[in-house]
């Protein structure tokens, strides 16, 4: 029985990580369960006997997540947009942040087991791994397909809901320099870019989009907002609502001129237990 195209090892142990029984896997491989097993053991990872007796897998997510609309769906929903990954080949979605604590939070709000793709060359990130139909079907009615990057749009979200879906996007892809004086998230998506630059200026914020080239000639569109009161507009308008204990050097550097702010984020931090994630140190 010959192994479907594209069906890497590394595709085969994040099923496997996943929980996924062999009776699953095997339509989606191509491979007899013998030669599942083989490629486990091939590559150092420990056999679960009750995977192999084929019982059905207990992955563990609120496959109900994506269908109701939160603060905190807005945020995850910003975060998969940017950083985020729905695997054309196997009901599978993936998100990649540097700093785990936010991929443990993201897997607390989705009620989802903590499960990490294994490193490897081509992917040193920590990458938190769901596997769920309903979940990925959830994903793309929402507008995140498989290869996203240079056709995603918008999404509908409700203007209840906006400034955490945008947080969302600026805590997985936006840049604020080290003096809380501009901020600009990079999209090669057009439509996307310039959706987020009209709420931007529905928000009354000195926004601009600049077109830059990749190196392979493709246009890459940065949306910016500038100006230090502009930064603390967008601020407080996004972190208005909090999520997960936490803050990251992001939010301090927009909030870095506003007294009132910097006085709010200290007592966050000696009072309710929140910590500092995602430092860049200053050049």
């Amino acid at each position: 029985m010959p192994r479907n195209p594209a069906i890497t090892d590394d595709i085969i142990i994040e099923m496997y990580k996943s929980g996924m029984s062999y009776k699953e896997m095997q339509p989606i491989i191509g491979l007899s369960d013998r030669a599942i097993r083989n490629v486990i053991h091939k590559n150092g990872i420990e056999i679960n006997r009750k995977q192999y007796s084929g019982q059905p897998r207990k992955h563990k997510v609120n496959e109900h997540f994506f269908k109701v609309w939160s603060h905190e769906m807005a945020w995850v929903l910003g975060l998969f947009l940017t950083d985020g990954c729905v695997n054309n080949k196997i009901h599978s979605v993936t998100l990649t942040q540097k700093d785990e604590r936010m991929l443990r939070l993201v897997a607390d709000l989705m009620e989802a087991d903590y499960v990490l793709a294994p490193i490897r060359p081509t992917r040193k990130t920590p990458t938190l791994i769901i596997n769920s139909k309903k979940i990925k079907e959830d994903l793309m009615q929402l507008g995140i397909h498989a290869n996203k990057s240079l056709t995603v749009q918008f999404p509908d979200v409700p203007a209840e809901f906006l400034p955490s879906f945008v947080r969302g996007v600026i805590d997985g892809d936006g840049w604020v320099d080290h003096e809380g004086y501009t901020m600009n998230v990079t999209s090669a998506s057009k439509s996307f870019a310039e959706q987020l630059h009209f709420i931007f200026q529905t928000w009354e914020l000195n926004s601009m989009i600049i077109i830059n080239k990749t190196k392979t000639g493709n246009p890459i569109y940065r949306v910016w907002v500038k100006g230090k009161d502009h930064l603390i507009t967008l601020s407080k308008l996004i972190y208005k609502v909090e999520i997960g204990e936490y803050l990251t050097y992001k939010r301090i550097n927009m909030s870095q001129h506003s007294k009132e702010q910097m006085s709010y984020l200290e007592y966050l931090l000696n009072h309710k237990n929140f910590e500092i994630i995602n430092r860049i140190k200053k050049k």
